[in-house]
């Protein structure tokens, strides 16, 4: 007989471990399977100063071993392994993994989103070096700098707009003549003195000495190259939901996030969708927490009903 657990959870970001850590606190058998380490994208995040609790801040791997042990301090199980197909046409989930096959009666997928990269040479060795994809994480680092914005739409415009607040000078570069972004953007960011659009452009190289100290940029109508010299550069060109394992299983949005609303319910019976996966407003640390225990309360209210 294949053991039975009371709940799998896909990912261990910080929404797949709260759900550990509540599930587990409830009593029930709850094993999370995560492919690399405890933390998710957080554990790339260098400083966190915007998680409540952490006065002094708390790095993002650091802390994602934190919510690690709390959820196993109460009986929860991590096994590292990837989740490469889902079974949820019966009432026993069956997920098919790099380990072999695990089932149980609810399932909560925490697998998070990517952003998505340039594809340049070099941006992998630059992050947290002058090449970051979260505005608001990493903006306090440059106060009363220069930094490059890419994108067009309601991201970019999003971060365009904080970083003004707090930078010196911020350039807007994007590949066409207009925004994307809707409308609200347009007028704050057009009166902003410190922001300047780089219109019909795209970076074609990042200039670095060990960071980031600039880039070339490439028109996109008559291929001229420019270099333009700033402290960081922020890439805010959307981000790529972790479900390709879930394609024809389950109900996505038209990007590809799982379709859930703030109870976390799928259009599957006892499937939940917690964190950067789900359809939701804001992708935050502390939104993503808030997931994990809110999944659980109608875990534990679907099992009553099974039983």
């Amino acid at each position: 007989m294949e053991h039975i657990y009371d709940m799998i959870i896909i990912g261990g970001g910080p929404a797949g471990y709260t759900a550990a850590l509540y599930a587990s606190r409830a009593g029930l058998d709850v094993i999370l399977i995560e492919r690399m380490s405890a933390g998710g994208q957080m554990a790339l995040t260098g400083d966190i100063d915007n998680y409540p609790g952490f006065d002094e801040g708390i790095d993002g791997f650091t802390l994602g071993m934190k919510m690690q042990q709390g959820a196993e301090k109460f009986g929860a199980k991590t096994e590292y392994a990837e989740v490469i197909a889902v079974d949820f046409s019966e009432k026993i989930k069956k997920l098919e993994t790099s380990n072999g096959s695990y089932y149980g009666k609810t399932v909560v997928i925490s697998t998070g989103a990517n952003p998505r990269e340039l594809g340049l040479s070099g941006e992998q060795d630059l992050i947290g070096k002058g090449i970051h994809y979260c505005a608001h994480c990493d903006g306090r680092f440059y106060k009363d700098k220069t930094v490059i914005v890419v994108g067009g739409g309601n991201s970019a415009a999003a971060d365009a707009l904080y970083l003004s607040r707090l930078a010196k000078k911020v350039y807007v570069v994007h590949r066409r003549d207009n925004l994307r972004a809707t409308k609200i953007y347009h007028e704050p960011l057009m009166k902003s003195e410190n922001v300047k659009f780089i219109w019909n452009s795209v970076i074609s190289e990042f200039n670095a000495n060990e960071k980031i100290i600039g880039a070339k940029l490439k028109n996109t109508i008559t291929s001229d190259i420019n270099d333009i010299q700033c402290d960081g550069i922020f890439i805010s060109i959307g981000r790529k939901p972790a479900t390709d394992f879930l394609k024809n299983k389950i109900e996505l949005d038209e990007n590809g996030y799982i379709s859930a609303d703030e109870s976390t319910r799928t259009n599957i019976p006892g499937v939940y969708a917690v964190g950067d996966v789900r359809s939701k407003t804001l992708r935050q640390i502390v939104t993503a927490v808030s997931d994990g225990a809110v999944a659980v309360h109608f875990a534990e209210e679907y099992l009553s009903e099974i039983q």
